[in-house]
């Protein structure tokens, strides 16, 4: 009876090992002692050899070539954790060599890989529609490349881990262009930009703007610019960094009047130019000062590149002063103080950011004499 008992256990136990061992040859289905797994395939010496399946309990799959029991050649591996399906070739299960893996959470790549990540040489569509052209080193874009942005924007040159980092050209949507170095995705280092708006400026650049920026506006001159009643006079105008140095870059001022000269290197000269007469509706507006008792008739005014004119309109009717009744058609700005106003037009603002406007202080005088300005419909004014 012993013996009979100590050989039962080990018959059974042959049968086990010979209804659960895998198929030796030809095609046949099996599942693993783990039962996560399952393969129907070709089989060649008890290992998957050949064309097959291998199914996980999860709902993950691949199917494609098998060579001694390993995933090798080509094939299409879906992972359900993910939702991601990679078709292409594989070495030891993983993706490795070319094909194409497209992601459910939008976009695809087709190119190199290595163990499982985007390596060497490819083309990469992200869940927003940007497309990349170039070098991949672990997963990232690394190398030279090109990418095509969501915003029209493209860039062609190198890039470090994901970021644009070397030297590189980026052509922007609204048709700015810089070209130079690049740090951490920004500019960064000595390039070159010339704005849409015209404006353009070459030297170092830090976190993206220049060192040299511009941050304000100057018309240079004294306090108070004296100009003689119907003479031109030249305007000359200056873009300073806080510190006082001239800026090379900035804003405004790059699309000048015909008879100005275009900046350069942050300097403007306008010349030639003329205090015409109010347009219709407009008039000087006299007022009161400490000296007077009277409208000592000084209209204020504005004026900006080019064709510089007062820009008080008529008050409402019954508003309008003693003494300024509508003006008489006139050939010249009226006699009188002024203030010249400069602002910067450029559009789109350059790097996002618009200087602040000048003023300047104009005093127009009848040439050679001390008198007050006149006011239309009243007599002489005695000077001071």
């Amino acid at each position: 009876m012993a013996a009979a008992s100590q050989r039962s256990p080990t018959s059974r136990l042959q049968r086990r090992d010979s209804q659960g061992r895998p198929p030796q040859d030809g095609y046949g289905v099996y599942t693993y002692p783990n039962s996560f797994f399952r393969y129907e395939g070709e089989w060649r010496g008890g290992k998957t050899h050949g064309r097959g399946k291998l199914l996980f309990k999860d709902g993950s799959y691949y199917e494609g070539e098998f060579v001694d029991g390993e995933i090798m050649g080509e094939g299409c591996r879906l992972w359900v954790s993910s939702g991601n399906t990679y078709s292409g070739q594989f070495v030891l299960g993983e993706p490795q060599g070319h094909g194409t893996m497209k992601y459910k959470a939008g976009g695809c790549y087709e190119g190199e890989f290595s163990r499982g990540l985007r390596e060497g040489h490819g083309y990469l569509v992200d869940q927003d529609g940007q497309v990349y052209q170039g070098s991949f080193h672990n997963n990232r874009r690394h190398g030279r490349g090109q990418m095509a942005f969501q915003n029209g924007d493209k860039y062609d040159g190198d890039w470090v881990r994901d970021q644009r980092q070397g030297h590189g050209v980026l052509w922007c949507a609204d048709g700015s262009t810089y070209e130079g170095q690049w740090h951490s995705d920004v500019f960064s280092g000595l390039g070159s930009m010339v704005h849409c708006s015209g404006v353009s400026y070459r030297g170092m650049w830090i976190n993206g703007h220049p060192v040299a920026q511009a941050t304000r506006t100057v018309i240079l001159g004294p306090e108070v610019m004296d100009v003689a009643h119907s003479a031109s006079f030249t305007l000359r105008v200056e873009l300073q960094q806080d510190n006082g140095e001239v800026a090379e870059t900035g804003g405004g001022m790059t699309r000048c009047p015909e008879d100005c000269r275009r900046v350069e290197r942050g300097q403007a000269q306008f010349t030639d130019v003329w205090l015409g007469p109010p347009p219709p509706g407009y008039h000087p507006i006299p007022f009161l000062d400490s000296k007077h008792e009277k409208a000592s008739s000084r209209p204020r005014g504005s004026l900006g590149p080019g064709r510089m004119t007062p820009t008080v309109r008529d008050p409402p009717a019954g508003s309008r002063p003693d003494g300024a009744a509508k003006a008489e058609p006139v050939t010249a700005a009226f006699p009188g103080e002024y203030v010249i106003i400069i602002r910067d037009v450029t559009n789109p603002p350059f790097l996002g950011r618009v200087l602040p406007t000048a003023f300047k202080h104009l005093r127009v005088s009848l040439k050679g004499m001390g008198q007050q300005p006149h006011i239309p419909g009243e007599g002489p004014q005695a000077s001071n």
